[in-house]
C-alpha cells in the first residue's frame, strides 16, 4: 500500500509517497481503509526531526484521519463494525492508504459529517475541548479570546467554546481571515498586533475571562493585560516562531490571573476512555451544527510535503486535508 514516509528528517518537502506492507492489527485495535487525512503541526515537526517524539525513520506521517473499518478487532470490545465511518488520531501512522489504530483512539464518525470533516475533527477539537474545559475551567457566557483563530486549532477553539456557551473573540492578521473566522463561528473579530484597545472597547473595559494562545511571541504580554480578573492564558503552541515568552509573575498576583500549559496528547493517551468520553462530549455540538470544521485546502496524497510547506508558511485557512481515495 502507499503510505507518506519520513526516510531522513530533513523537512517536509523531503517526504515520500513510498510502497510499504499493509499493517497487521494488534490486540485492541481497528483496522481502518483511510479515507482523508488531516495535516498536523506535528507531522511538520516530525518531517525535521523536531518533535518530542523521535520514532525511527523510515516511518509514516499522518497525526489523525478518517476513514471505514475493514476489520474491527473484536466488535464485543470495540464497538465497531465491518464498514462502519470513523475518524481516529494518533502520533503518527494515518497517512496512508490503511491504518491500524487503537480502538481507544478510533471514533464513530457522524453521518453528516464528510471524511474531510472527520479527519479535521480528533486532535485540533478534543485540544480545543480540553484547553477550555479542563484547564481553562470555561463556564458558561464567559468571553475567550483567541489568537491565530483562522488556523485548525483557532476555529476548532471558536466552535468548541461556541458549544459550552461562550462568546467568541477573534485574532487574525488579514480580513481573510477575519471573514474566515466569522464563518467558522467568531462573535467578534479584531485584525493585526494591537489588539489590546479593541478588546478593551469590547468588553467595556472588563477584559477576557480566557485567552488561547497558539501563537507566543510579542503577543502573550498584551494576552496578559487583556485578561479580566481570574482570567486564564491557554498556552497551546508557539507558532510565531519567536522564541518562549516569559511570564513576570508579579502581575498574576496583582490580577489574580492564571497561565496554564494545555498538553492535551500527553494527558489523552495516558489515560484510557478520555478521548472517547471527550468525542461523546463533542456530539451534541455536531449534531447541532455548532461544530463543523472548516477546511481551507485538500490535497492528493502525492502532494502531502506540499501541504506541510503551505502550512509552515501560513498560507492556509482552516484546516487542511490530504485525500487519499
Amino acid at each position: 500500500m502507499r503510505a507518506v514516509q519520513v526516510v531522513t528528517p530533513t523537512g517536509p518537502a523531503d517526504v515520500e509517497v513510498r510502497e510499504v506492507d499493509a499493517p497487521v492489527p494488534g490486540h485492541g485495535d481497528v483496522l481502518v481503509e483511510v479515507h482523508s487525512v488531516g495535516v498536523a503541526f506535528p507531522d511538520l515537526l516530525l518531517s525535521r526531526g523536531e518533535y518530542q517524539l523521535k520514532p525511527e525513520p523510515p516511518f509514516t506521517l499522518g497525526v489523525d484521519f478518517a476513514g471505514v473499518v475493514l476489520d474491527p478487532g473484536s466488535p464485543e470490545s470495540s464497538g465497531f463494525t465491518v464498514g462502519q465511518r470513523v475518524a481516529g488520531v494518533n502520533l503518527h501512522g494515518g497517512a496512508a492508504e490503511q491504518v491500524a489504530n487503537p480502538a481507544i483512539f478510533t471514533f464513530a464518525l457522524p453521518d453528516e459529517l464528510s471524511y474531510d470533516e472527520g479527519a479535521a475533527l480528533p486532535m485540533n477539537y478534543l485540544t480545543a475541548l480540553f484547553a477550555l474545559e479542563e484547564r481553562g475551567g470555561l463556564r458558561s457566557r464567559e468571553t475567550v479570546l483567541v489568537h491565530g483563530a483562522a488556523g485548525g486549532v483557532g476555529t476548532a477553539t471558536l466552535q468548541v467554546a461556541k458549544g459550552l456557551g461562550a462568546r467568541t473573540i477573534a485574532v487574525v492578521s488579514t480580513e481573510e481571515k477575519a471573514d474566515f473566522a466569522r464563518a467558522a463561528g467568531a462573535d467578534e473579530t479584531i485584525v493585526g498586533p494591537d489588539f489590546r484597545d479593541a478588546v478593551k472597547e469590547l468588553t467595556g473595559g472588563k477584559g477576557v475571562d480566557v485567552v488561547l494562545d497558539v501563537v507566543g511571541g510579542a503577543a502573550f504580554t498584551d494576552s496578559l493585560r487583556c485578561l479580566a480578573e481570574q482570567g486564564r492564558v491557554l498556552v497551546v503552541g508557539f507558532a510565531a516562531g519567536q522564541g518562549i515568552p516569559e511570564v513576570k509573575v508579579n502581575r498574576l498576583l496583582l490580577g489574580n490571573t492564571d497561565v496554564r500549559g494545555v498538553g492535551w496528547g500527553a494527558y489523552a493517551m495516558t489515560r484510557p476512555g478520555y478521548m472517547q468520553r471527550q468525542w461523546h462530549r463533542l456530539a451534541p455540538m455536531i449534531e447541532a451544527g455548532t461544530v463543523r470544521p472548516p477546511i481551507g485546502a485538500t490535497y492528493e496524497l502525492a502532494d502531502f510535503g506540499r501541504a506541510l510547506v503551505d502550512m509552515d508558511e501560513r498560507r492556509t485557512l482552516g484546516k487542511s486535508v490530504v485525500r487519499v481515495r
